[in-house]
């Protein structure tokens, strides 16, 4: 499924090398994503507070979040985002490209 909106969120990559890639996302009221999974494990960090809404083909499901919040989840989920509320939303990816990336000696 995807949210029927013709807002695209807008990424900007802000590194993108052979450990990582870091996004950032940024919303207008009503912009989603689009209807995607991720290849890798990732990592959230809001940097707004807003209401993240997400349809995962099954259940479309409102998330408040305020500037700080973080979460992570597994590789191969499908879903779609859409910022809910009537200010912009923004937050940075991290998707881990390899595992040892996280190892720091």
């Amino acid at each position: 499924m995807a949210f029927a909106c013709t807002t695209p969120a807008v990424p900007t990559v802000q590194r993108d090398d052979a450990d990582v890639r870091i996004t950032r996302w940024d919303f207008a009221p009503g912009a989603v994503t689009g209807w995607h999974s991720h290849g890798l494990p990732y990592f959230i960090v809001m940097l707004t507070d807003s209401t993240m809404r997400v349809d995962d083909g099954k259940n479309i499901t409102d998330y408040p979040r305020k500037a700080g919040d973080s979460y992570s989840r597994a590789s191969g989920i499908e879903h779609d985002v859409m910022n809910a509320s009537d200010t912009p939303m923004a937050f940075v990816e991290i998707e881990v490209k390899r595992l040892e990336a996280l190892i720091f000696s």
